[in-house]
């Protein structure tokens, strides 16, 4: 269980209070977690952090410090947003203890990545994008203010009873594309599709993110990855020729 626990990275992106990043240490140490990585966080001189961890010091300490979101996701096989609604053109939400397993089970592949935003704005639509899944918790709607250390808590332990079931799946033969594969894959669909034709930049409505929720519907293998490139690039010949 412990070693595909060791490999769920949570993520902090842009959070305003230091006490939270200490908070959601703690929350990570009780439930056998301990990849804590922080985009842009806040500055910290009087120590809350540290004091807020309660004895999280270690998980504070190896914590990785990113400038960007695509950083902390870098070399992921699967990530997940954590979001209070539902976004367009995403994919409709899961709750959180049905997208559990399925984090656990791709920590068997690799890497993995559970994303959380500022506390008052939460993630923007373009960094809940860069996930392959929207993910939230079944709060009160009356109430659903939950506080970033406390979601880091409910989301830690519903991973940790993922990991205890008995029978989780083996890692398939197959390794899954990384996030950086991903992401190249679609850079170089909307070039295809844009020098077709088939994309008019002019009036791109929403087809890129149409077409990235249709193929984020799939996980897909580093091999298919590959070979989807590997048509775009024989459709581009033509107009390569021409430049």
């Amino acid at each position: 269980m412990n070693g595909r626990l060791d490999r769920i990275r949570i993520v902090l992106a842009r959070t305003s209070h230091p006490g939270n990043v200490g908070a959601a240490a703690r929350a990570m140490k009780t439930m056998g977690l301990s990849q804590l990585w922080l985009v842009q966080p806040p500055a910290d001189d009087a120590g809350v952090a540290r004091a807020r961890a309660a004895g999280a010091d270690d998980i504070l300490d190896a914590a990785r410090v990113c400038r960007r979101l695509e950083e902390a996701l870098s070399g992921t096989a699967f990530a997940v947003a954590l979001t209070t609604r539902r976004r367009e053109p995403l994919p409709p939400p899961s709750w959180m203890r049905e997208a559990a397993p399925r984090l656990v089970a791709a920590a068997a592949q690799g890497e993995v990545a559970l994303v959380f935003g500022n506390e008052q704005a939460g993630l923007s639509n373009e960094e809940a994008a860069l996930c392959r899944l929207p993910v939230m918790i079944p709060a009160n709607p009356a109430y659903s203010s939950l506080n970033l250390g406390a979601a880091v808590q409910v989301a830690c332990y519903e991973l940790r009873l993922a990991a205890l079931e008995p029978g989780l799946p083996p890692a398939p033969d197959n390794p899954p594309a990384t996030f950086e594969e991903i992401r190249h894959f679609y850079e170089h669909l909307e070039k295809a599709v844009t020098r077709t034709g088939f994309l008019d930049p002019a009036h791109p409505k929403r087809l890129m993110p149409r077409l990235r929720r249709l193929f984020d519907r799939v996980d897909l293998e580093r091999d298919e990855v590959s070979l989807l490139r590997g048509m775009l690039k024989t459709f581009l010949k033509p107009w390569e020729k021409v430049d």
